[in-house]
């Protein structure tokens, strides 16, 4: 079936009952931020991580142990992944305090405010597959956002087991360009098995989160890699534009080290919170060439002496990278 279009005051409807839900658990957690707290019920201070979010409670692991928590309002927003120091009370434990990121995970939400997504990351896996379709720009996309955040990317390409002669050129294409670039990239299968065990290799060791469009198979490599955990796995829709399977963002332990982050798919990740040098700059192959333009406000767009279209013409930047980052710079917001 396809997705039903809203109206215009059923859109209004609905976000006014999600703006009233908001409001309730917002007065929720204030009635408890200014309730008193018999300091005598509450255990010492402790590490802990956050493994998962319940709006005003967080999932505190520590100890081989979870406990769910309060926050201080301010401490701001807390995601999976941070390190916290919390104390243990009776029904629910208190988070004081947030340890420093080492990296974070972000995106801009549907209102255009930048939201974390996951915290001390060491590498995040670009999931992809034959459907829905994969292109160079949404890829590209994924790259800019995981560059800019300081975290390691590789590609993973999922549902190998079912690429045709119709998708064929285009994910070996993927593959050729992105290996030349230096990324990992990875075939596999969660259906037969493919490549399943260099995958769990890449995520040995390392807090890793997969990335990609609702639809890929992330949530179906995460249950193929952690058997012991009921994770929901959910279908294509009839427009091969997927669902979403997984609501939270949940931190899960490999039985033979490192972490994973299921995180809810994306079906387009906005870079409008960027700027155009941004852009560029984390376009790997395009560094060694900025500042090289005859001209210091050279939109590279044809501009005499532009070293980003003589890298181009020479072969230094692929044909595909160069159009997908004049795609992505065109959809950036404001003046240049």
């Amino acid at each position: 079936m396809s997705k039903r279009k809203l109206t215009r005051r059923q859109a209004w409807r609905i976000e006014k009952i999600q703006k009233e839900r908001q409001d309730r658990a917002a007065r929720k957690q204030g009635d408890w931020e200014t309730a008193p707290i018999d300091e005598n019920t509450l255990g010492p201070e402790r590490e802990g991580l956050v493994v998962t979010h319940y709006g005003t409670l967080v999932l505190i692991e520590a100890d081989g142990e979870r406990r769910r928590c309060h926050f201080r309002s301010n401490l701001g927003s807390l995601v999976t992944g941070d390190q916290v120091v919390w104390r243990d009370g009776n029904p629910y434990g208190v988070v004081e305090a947030v340890m420093p990121r080492h990296s974070a995970l972000c995106r801009p939400d549907p209102y255009g405010d930048l939201k974390t997504v996951a915290a001390n990351i060491d590498q995040a896996l670009i999931v992809i597959a034959p459907k829905p379709e994969p292109h160079f720009s949404l890829v590209d996309r994924y790259l800019i956002a995981i560059e800019a955040s300081d975290i390691t990317p590789a590609l993973v390409i999922n549902k190998c087991d079912v690429i045709d002669a119709t998708v064929l050129d285009k994910i070996d294409e993927i593959q050729a360009l992105y290996t030349r670039l230096g990324y990992r990239v990875l075939r596999v299968s969660a259906t037969t098995g493919e490549g399943m065990t260099a995958l769990a290799e890449q995520l040995r060791e390392s807090t890793s989160v997969f990335v990609g469009q609702s639809g890929v198979g992330k949530s179906s490599l995460a249950s193929y890699l952690l058997p012991d955990q009921d994770l929901k796995v959910g279908r294509l829709s009839e427009r091969e534009t997927g669902s979403h399977t997984t609501t939270n963002t949940e931190l899960f332990h490999f039985p033979g080290g490192g972490r994973l982050i299921d995180s809810p798919g994306v079906r387009e990740f906005g870079l409008w919170h960027m700027s155009r040098d941004e852009v560029l700059e984390n376009f790997i192959e395009f560094r060694p060439f900025l500042g090289r333009c005859k001209f210091r406000d050279c939109a590279h767009e044809g501009e005499p002496g532009c070293a980003i279209r003589e890298a181009e013409e020479n072969g230094a930047i692929s044909v595909r990278r160069a159009a997908s980052c004049r795609q992505i710079l065109e959809s950036l917001a404001g003046p240049r």
